[in-house]
């Protein structure tokens, strides 16, 4: 074969072998080329050896090492959710303990004060008994002491002896005794009572807790009391008609 001819001949054979190769490293991603080539008038031996895949450099322990470390910020996430987590019940556990125990103090100061108020009625209550209770015989002593306990509540004051000297000389200790000959009489407005008290002064120093009958012995005592208090200072002070 004339040498133009092989010449034309190993380019194409070059060519085709190269664009294999060529499509070789597209494909595969990575290719070895060889060839070799006779001299002329020898036999042509064009060899074409398949690329080795490039060996990547890469160890299994970094793998291990990424994944360690991504559990563990997972691990640190879930535990730090877990603490908030308990610090917020902590906090609403210490939160209703402490309105808990501010509702129990409310409500043992509120039980203490109502046992106060009870036992202050419970007091008065028994002060008013006591009071019912005690009884004052149906006489002259009788009337001037029920009239000096009223009296000294309502802080009027008054004595025993000024009361029944000024009962003596008005009346002579008869309640229902009546002034038909003074000036009061003539006047239509005689004086009554223990203590000779006309109807518009009873009136007017009527102490409360006493009977409206001007006759009744304790409550015309105690107005006639209170009259001269106003008047006189006390009972005590009066030695004549007043």
């Amino acid at each position: 074969m004339p040498k133009n001819i092989f010449s034309r001949v190993q380019s194409r054979s070059l060519t085709r072998h190269h664009k294999i190769a060529m499509a070789g490293v597209a494909t595969l991603g990575a290719a070895a080329i060889g060839f070799s080539a006779v001299p002329s008038g020898a036999s042509t031996k064009t060899t074409t050896e398949a690329a080795q895949p490039a060996a990547v450099a890469f160890s299994t322990e970094q793998i291990k090492d990424v994944k360690a470390s991504v559990t563990d910020q997972m691990a640190n996430a879930s535990l730090k959710a877990e603490q908030i987590a308990a610090k917020k019940k902590a906090d609403a556990a210490a939160a209703a303990k402490k309105q808990a125990a501010a509702e129990a103090a409310k409500k043992k100061a509120e039980a203490a004060r109502k046992a106060k108020e009870a036992a202050s009625r419970a007091a008065k209550r028994a002060q008013v008994k006591k009071a019912a209770a005690k009884s004052y015989p149906n006489n002259l002593d009788g009337w001037i002491r029920e009239s000096l306990d009223i009296l000294k509540k309502h802080k009027i004051p008054a004595s025993y002896d000024g009361i029944h000297r000024n009962i003596i000389r008005e009346s002579s200790g008869n309640p229902r005794a009546i002034n038909n000959w003074d000036i009061n009489a003539i006047n239509g407005i005689p004086s009554k009572g223990l203590l000779q008290v006309i109807p518009p002064t009873f009136k007017a120093y009527h102490v409360p807790g006493t009977s409206w009958d001007i006759y009744n012995p304790v409550a015309n005592i105690t107005a006639a009391c209170n009259y001269a208090a106003d008047k006189y200072g006390s009972m005590d002070n009066v030695n004549s008609a007043y």
